[in-house]
């Protein structure tokens, strides 16, 4: 989840046109997800874990709220 609302206020914030910075978004997302995967296998307390991804879900989406729509 929080790969996917990173993405998202990635494409929201990325100078350029609407589909440019959706492909960009799109582009760099697996990496995202690989970067929270192999961070979650690493830390050792799961706590931790839950907490920033969680946090960096709801801070991400808090964002995009603020912004709203892309006009």
């Amino acid at each position: 989840m929080a790969a996917a609302a990173l993405a998202t206020l990635l494409a929201r914030l990325l100078p350029g046109t609407r589909a440019e910075a959706t492909l960009w978004a799109l582009l760099l997302s697996p990496l995202l997800y690989v970067i929270a995967g192999l961070w979650a296998f690493h830390e050792p307390r799961l706590t931790r874990v839950v907490a920033i991804i969680w946090g960096g879900t709801l801070l991400a989406d808090g964002a995009l709220a603020l912004l709203g729509m892309r006009s």
